[in-house]
């Protein structure tokens, strides 16, 4: 039975985060990495999108860990596990995407797919700004503000992509296997909104 600790390990709790949320911003590049030289170095790129998810699954299992041994939590330790969980969740739809893209006989990256790509590395680099204000519960709503503007963003072109896989004349492999993707670039999108959500109850919570 893991020992618990009375002292608060603010340090370790607020370090673990900003570093799952610099894996995010990470692992979304190497999407972008991705799609923009695709087919070249599809594979070395895919690698490298495994073993940034593997990292913030490490990340995710140290705070749940951390969670477990200590007894005075800086937050509310529900809102702690919520906030990890979902910026392991932005990692694991991005992987998703990512073994879709390879696996699924893709020839040619549609445009779209791209625009999305850097919509989840802006909410993710968005997103590593304010949870490196959440030490001391800084007032972090600006930025959380643009997290929204950005998810709109991203449902806008999810919407028109896939709006032309079927208005196009597109044959019907390429429009569910594009669907597919597309919907799994907007789920990261979309999680990185319900990082902002959470952040936003945290800084309600602590002011």
């Amino acid at each position: 039975m893991p020992r618990l600790s009375l002292v608060p390990q603010k340090r370790e709790f607020f370090a673990l985060y900003n570093r799952a949320a610099t894996n995010a911003v990470a692992i979304a590049q190497a999407l972008i990495d991705l799609l923009e030289g695709f087919p070249g170095g599809a594979d070395a790129h895919a690698r490298e999108i495994k073993e940034l998810e593997h990292e913030g699954d490490r990340f995710t299992h140290e705070v749940i860990d951390l969670l477990n041994r200590t007894f005075v939590t800086p937050f509310d330790r529900d809102d702690m596990y919520r906030l990890i969980t979902v910026l392991d969740d932005i990692c694991d739809h991005i992987d998703d995407a990512a073994e879709k893209i390879t696996g699924y006989g893709v020839r040619e990256i549609r445009s779209q797919a791209t625009e999305q790509a850097h919509v989840i590395h802006r909410s993710a680099s968005k997103l590593r700004e304010a949870i490196a204000e959440l030490e001391g519960f800084k007032d972090s709503r600006r930025v959380l503000i643009e997290l929204r503007e950005l998810e709109d963003e991203g449902d806008r072109i999810a919407l028109q992509a896939i709006s032309e896989l079927f208005n196009g004349g597109t044959d019907a492999i390429t429009l569910v296997r594009w669907k597919d993707i597309h919907e799994s670039l907007e789920e990261a999108v979309n999680a990185c909104e319900n990082a902002a959500d959470v952040l936003e109850a945290i800084l309600v919570k602590n002011r």
